[in-house]
């Protein structure tokens, strides 16, 4: 798997190459395509990507409670330490039809190399693309292959199938339902929550 570091503003990025999720298992194409902050897949971030004017953190070396709020019509998360925020970031949530709950939840499971069951590729014995962005409930799997579900790094679920996790930003809704970030905003998400870290969601 080939890895790459690039900058973005001040940051430094690292690109990388489910359980059952249907609420939330992110389209197929992210694993191949820009999102805001970085890309999946072997080079840098193409400059018609939609820029990222938004998302920053401030978080290390602050103490205090965790929390996250999330906005669905602004489309940003803002990640509280102790009451003092210390970190936004820009999304993507759930497209018409398939919308992001609001409410008031907590982080139910943490978990670094999610993917998903649903929604990836059929491959080789030697991870060649056979056939690409399937969805496993509905296309027939050719001989000598296997699934290869779809990457959402940095997992942290929130409410069933939904959680917050690095994808694909193309600047609007777009996700089944889960919480697209930045990967470098998702990585620091998810190193400063925990089991049980409230997240409130509104419209």
């Amino acid at each position: 798997m080939s890895r790459s570091l690039f900058r973005f503003g001040s940051f430094l990025f690292c690109s990388a190459t489910l359980l059952l999720l249907p609420a939330c298992d992110d389209d197929p194409y992210m694993a191949q395509t820009q999102y805001l902050g970085g890309v999946y897949g072997p080079g840098e971030v193409s400059f018609s990507a939609p820029q990222d004017t938004v998302s920053y953190w401030d978080g290390d070396g602050v103490s205090g409670k965790p929390s996250v709020r999330i906005r669905l019509s602004e489309q940003r998360a803002y990640f509280y330490k102790g009451g003092e925020l210390v970190g936004v970031s820009q999304l993507s949530t759930g497209r018409e039809g398939l919308t992001t709950p609001s409410g008031t939840f907590s982080i139910s499971q943490k978990d670094k190399e999610h993917a998903s069951s649903k929604y990836g590729d059929y491959v080789d014995e030697m991870e060649n693309v056979v056939v690409p962005n399937i969805d496993v409930t509905k296309d027939p799997k050719p001989p000598g292959t296997h699934f290869k579900g779809a990457p959402m790094p940095y997992f942290m679920r929130i409410v069933g199938g939904v959680g917050m996790h690095a994808g694909y930003l193309p600047g609007y809704p777009a996700s089944h339902g889960c919480i697209r970030m930045p990967e470098f905003m998702a990585e620091n998400f998810f190193n400063a929550v925990s089991s049980g870290t409230p997240v409130t969601i509104t419209n």
